[in-house]
């Protein structure tokens, strides 16, 4: 009985130690099925992309520091690369999901993608990053949390709610595809989703009968933090609450400076969390809007996104016209202003104890410059194309960091100017060489007449200023060296430019690209390669086990294995035998 009772206790010592090895970062598992379903957003069957057959996908919910194992089995008729935008994939641009650091996941294969979310917070969004498939589905919300140790600079929100907004059409994405490839417009969208559903009928003659519409039902006397993201194509979005205040808390892993607006315009790609307090009388329900800016409103009045706000103790529906959008059409500064006016909390813990502001980015020497400029479309070659600086992005048959890998010559140019050319446009595969631990200044001149939205993988950079007209050396006396927000994606305005700085402590082979997904379809990108001299684990992860090949490395790939990662079930298993032991413990206990 005695030895009995020892072997219990023994085991049980030797199961909590090995639950002590693995607590520290935990991992968190997702199986993504991606498939094609059809739906009727906007009334009209179409067929969409959905992930475990749902339309948008499921929530990827995780903590600072866990690792996140996706394994994704890829059902549709082509190939397929999830990109997770924002997570910066610390010392590991192989697991980013895009051509220039992965192969494409072929048709009918699984493939999985194993992260750490390395000292973040925040609110985030994935989505399919190949062939236009973004317009078609396939995108859902990443939230990461605070660690417990790591307080938050508000009370505890009594509720989360993602909320993805976007525009749509009722073509599929091969038949947009097609268009674009024939030098065609995209024309305006058919509507706006909010999260995957059309609008509430508000209107009887702009909002067809039979259209399922999102309702977000809360009660009163809460406060909840809503997660807004723009996953459309390339259209702007104010977003906006009847009769309610949005307390902006949070953007894209950083948290802001407080301050309530009745409406904020959300730009493609970017990410906005609010506070939302149920502090109205619940009368009627309450319109949740999302509408197109910087067009004729007046054209586009059908294409607007209308959900409904629904109190527990809500006395009827809501009736009567739409909360107003800002009454701008004359004055172009006033998105310009509110974009100005987020700014980051420097006084806040971000994932780490440390304030926000301890890391002080406006005294460090800036080591590089890029002026990337981007104009309206141009024909190059007989194809109608998007550029930046002059270059039209080719996607590599080999992606980039592969190529690295392998010492394949040839693949791409490390040759992108820093200055826009002044030739003609060209096609070619040009990268910018990033210098490792450099702290790199890029001001984007947008030269078009719509908004455009960038965004970097890899890191979060610096908004530290933005103004209409041509942006010259002088500009930088503008420049916020204290707050400017930390973020992923930034819009650029017609007409005007941005500056944003970025420290170059990520090794690897990160995408710069317009989110406006038109143009980042007709090549306006490039890479930015950061490589450490001197090759180590600690600041560059290695080639994982399951890396696909492609290009001038595709003799080296292997017939499709269904098994997930060694790595992954390893760590599965070692959940699993923790659990058994402990099971037996206590079963030789009870004797």
């Amino acid at each position: 009985m005695a030895l009995t009772r020892f072997w219990g206790l023994f085991l049980i010592h030797i199961a909590l130690l090995l639950g002590l090895c693995f607590a520290e970062d935990p991992f968190v598992f997702y199986d993504f099925e991606v498939s094609y379903i059809t739906a009727s957003p906007l009334g009209v069957p179409q067929q969409v992309i959905a992930i475990n057959n749902k339309f948008p996908g499921p929530t990827i919910n995780a903590t600072t520091n866990n690792n996140v194992v996706v394994n994704v089995r890829n059902k549709l008729d082509e190939s397929l690369l999830v990109h997770w935008s924002g997570i910066q994939q610390r010392r590991s641009s192989w697991q980013d999901g895009l051509l220039g650091t992965n192969c494409p996941i072929p048709a009918k294969w699984n493939w999985t993608y194993q992260f750490q979310v390395k000292d973040q917070i925040g609110s985030f969004f994935y989505f399919p990053s190949l062939h236009f498939q973004r317009a078609a589905g396939g995108f859902g919300g990443f939230i990461i949390n605070n660690r417990d140790v790591i307080p938050i600079p508000f009370d505890t929100p009594d509720a989360d709610i993602t909320i993805l907004i976007g525009d749509w059409y009722t073509r599929n994405h091969t038949a947009l595809r097609k268009a674009l490839d024939a030098g065609k417009d995209l024309g305006m969208p058919d509507g706006v989703l909010i999260n995957g559903k059309g609008p509430y009928r508000y209107n009887d003659t702009l909002v067809p009968d039979g259209v399922d519409y999102e309702t977000v039902n809360v009660h009163p006397g809460k406060t909840y933090r809503l997660r807004v993201h723009n996953v459309g194509i390339s259209t702007s979005l104010n977003f906006r609450i009847q009769s309610h205040n949005l307390l902006l808390a949070e953007t894209e892993g950083s948290y802001t400076v407080q301050q309530n607006y009745t409406s904020l315009d959300i730009h493609v790609g970017q990410s906005y969390s609010f506070l939302l307090t149920t502090d109205q009388n619940a009368s009627t329900d309450y319109y949740i809007v999302a509408s197109a800016r910087f067009v004729n409103e007046s054209q586009w009045k059908r294409v607007t996104g209308v959900a409904i706000l629904r109190y527990s103790n809500s006395k009827g529906k809501a009736v009567g016209p739409l909360p107003d959008p800002p009454q701008d059409e004359y004055d172009k500064t006033f998105s310009m202003n509110q974009a100005r006016s987020i700014r980051w909390n420097v006084s806040a813990s971000g994932a780490r104890p440390n304030p926000q502001g301890s890391f002080r980015y406006g005294s460090i020497n800036v080591t590089e410059i890029f002026v990337l400029k981007n104009k309206p479309p141009v024909t190059i070659d007989g194809k109608r194309r998007t550029t930046l600086s002059g270059i039209s992005f080719v996607n590599p048959a080999t992606p980039i960091r592969l190529a690295d890998q392998f010492k394949v010559k040839g693949v791409y140019k490390l040759d992108f100017p820093n200055r826009p050319l002044t030739g003609p446009p060209k096609m070619e595969t040009s990268v910018i060489n990033g210098t490792y631990r450099g702290f790199m200044e890029i001001i984007l001149q947008n030269n078009d007449t719509k908004v455009q939205t960038y965004h970097m993988s890899g890191y979060a950079f610096f908004v530290v200023g933005m103004d209409y007209g041509e942006w010259s050396d002088n500009s930088r006396g503008t420049y916020n060296k204290w707050d400017g927000i930390a973020r992923t994606t930034t819009q650029v305005y017609p007409g005007a430019w941005t500056a944003i700085l970025i420290s170059l402590d990520n090794v690897g082979v990160w995408n710069l690209r317009t989110e406006n997904l038109d143009s980042w379809y007709l090549g306006q990108e490039t890479y930015v390669r950061v490589v450490n001299p001197e090759a180590t684990n600690k600041t560059e992860l290695p080639m994982p086990d399951n890396a696909l090949y492609c290009g001038a490395l595709s003799k080296l790939q292997k017939p499709q294995d269904i098994s997930l990662a060694t790595s992954i079930t390893g760590s599965r298993l070692k959940l699993f035998f923790t659990v058994l032991m402990i099971v037996f413990a206590l079963l030789l206990l009870s004797l």
